[in-house]
């Protein structure tokens, strides 16, 4: 028994020893929760589904996707911890800071852009036999935006009040999903139609609808979605998130490649269930929206929007944008790739 007891000991000393000396068990990789309300608008979606042009994916990162009709319920996602990034529109940017108080919201990424001189901006239609032929012609009417205080929504209210209507006094505000818009117009539902790509594309081949005005025209240049996170996940994370972002403008590089483009295409079509055809004419061209290619939001246009929904009463505080970005995760990523 003592030879048994004195052998057992022994194993087990030598066991400590390698236990001491073993390597530790490697880090699972970062899960970054992402939400993202429209697609191929925001490109979010499908930059991470095709593995062999990702450097870090599976390794330092994965990615998990949450579909939200608009941005400002993203809001909720990312004050509870749920979301790790939010895609949130210029109009819900300041709101989150103002009604959530984040003030550790921070602007990291650009996803796509409105009013760029040279590419395609969101579209205000109305029947062709309506007799709206002015933005006056609204009143009484039912205009309809995807979700209350998003991005096209706070648009349209800042050009109709600049024409002197209000809403909700002039005219009743509903929300539409975007995909049920053109029907929603079609049926004579609602009297404006929020159209954005691919929806306003299919829009105008009915040639039953004309423009009114677009975004552009509205607000000028737009930072109308960019992606956000609060300063403590970016310090707790910075590595990961640094490998995640140089995949994210790796990715958005080979997108935008001529040589890859019907690929790209077929994967945009794969994922909305919609033929290629659809995106031949205008995706990842000048008649899509303009998207920086290192994804560095236009902190110069998302200032300005902000001080717009503040002038008309939409945004309470003034905020600083400056304040309130970081650019460094993509700055940084960028520069690996160069």
């Amino acid at each position: 028994m003592r030879k048994i007891h004195a052998a057992a000991m022994a194993m087990a000393l030598v066991a400590a020893v390698f236990a001491g000396t073993a390597p530790a068990r490697a880090a699972e990789p970062l899960k970054i929760n992402i939400s993202w309300a429209v697609i191929p608008g925001q490109l979010t979606a499908v930059l991470f589904t095709n593995p062999a042009i990702l450097k870090h994916y599976g390794k330092s990162y994965t990615v998990e996707l949450t579909h939200f009709r608009g941005s400002t319920p993203q809001i909720e996602g990312l004050a509870s911890g749920q979301l790790s990034f939010a895609s949130l529109a210029f109009s819900s940017f300041g709101l989150a800071i103002q009604n959530a108080h984040m003030d550790d919201l921070r602007a990291v990424a650009d996803l796509y852009q409105d009013g760029i001189p040279g590419y395609y901006s969101n579209e205000y239609m109305v029947r062709a036999d309506s007799g709206i032929a002015k933005p006056a012609d609204l009143k009484g009417k039912i205009v309809a935006t995807n979700a209350i205080g998003g991005a096209v929504d706070m648009a349209s209210k800042k050009y109709l009040l600049t024409h002197g209507l209000t809403a909700n006094r002039d005219y009743q505000v509903v929300e539409v999903q975007f995909p049920n818009m053109l029907a929603s117009i079609e049926e004579k539902k609602i009297d404006l139609a929020t159209m954005i790509m691919p929806f306003s594309v299919e829009a105008h081949k009915q040639n039953n609808l004309k423009t009114l005005f677009t975004v552009g025209d509205a607000m000028g240049p737009t930072q109308t979605t960019l992606l956000c996170a609060r300063a403590s996940y970016i310090a707790a994370h910075r590595a990961a998130l640094l490998d995640f972002f140089e995949d994210w403008i790796r990715a958005l590089h080979w997108f935008y490649d001529p040589k890859n483009r019907e690929q790209a295409i077929k994967i945009v079509a794969d994922f909305t269930k919609r033929p290629p055809a659809e995106y031949s004419d205008w995706l990842f061209t000048h008649k899509d929206y303009y998207r920086n290619p290192n994804a560095i939001p236009n902190l110069k246009a998302l200032q300005n929007n902000l001080n717009v929904q503040k002038e008309l009463g939409f945004l309470k505080i003034s905020v600083d944008v400056n304040k309130y970005a970081d650019l460094s995760l993509v700055t940084e990523a960028a520069k690996r790739l160069h």
